[in-house]
């Protein structure tokens, strides 16, 4: 099932429009391997970032196919201020999405909770990297804070 949330800020209110998009396994965030993801559910993530970012309008999606990814990345990529994508597992495996990012004009920052680079040999490759504004990893949740506030910066 696909999960779809988007922020209680008022879009007349709102100046940035921001898709977070979140790839395979990461619904289960707060369950799954917390002493590498930690307790927290990004539904509870999520709100915290609405209320710290009043100004941007979020949305946040997660799904665990590769076609609702790209399909969301092309509902989305041509109207939006930022994206922030973390494509979990699908990030070292697939060219459709690096291709979807690159076929876009919203700017991506690329986000992963854990390391990659401290864990298994095949999580070293991003295909997403290469089409990336920037790549933030290994700082918890708190990288997508971090990408909120470039897309603010910019």
């Amino acid at each position: 099932m696909d999960h779809l949330q988007t922020s209680k800020n008022k879009e007349n209110f709102a100046t940035m429009k921001i898709l977070i998009l979140n790839g395979p396994n990461l619904n289960l965030l707060g369950v799954r391997e917390p002493d590498i993801y930690g307790r927290q559910t990004f539904e509870s993530f999520f709100g915290q970032l609405c209320s710290e970012f009043p100004e941007v309008s979020l949305e946040y999606f997660q799904s665990n196919h590769e076609g609702a990814l790209i399909d969301k990345l092309h509902e989305v990529g041509f109207t939006y201020d930022g994206i922030v994508c973390n494509a979990g597992a699908y990030t070292h495996t697939s060219i459709a999405i690096a291709d979807a990012i690159a076929g876009i004009q919203t700017p991506v920052v690329e986000v992963h909770i854990s390391n990659v680079h401290k864990r298994e040999t095949f999580r070293h490759h991003s295909y997403l990297a290469a089409v990336c504004a920037g790549s933030i990893v290994g700082l918890g949740l708190q990288g997508y804070k971090l990408a909120i506030a470039w897309f603010l910066q910019r």
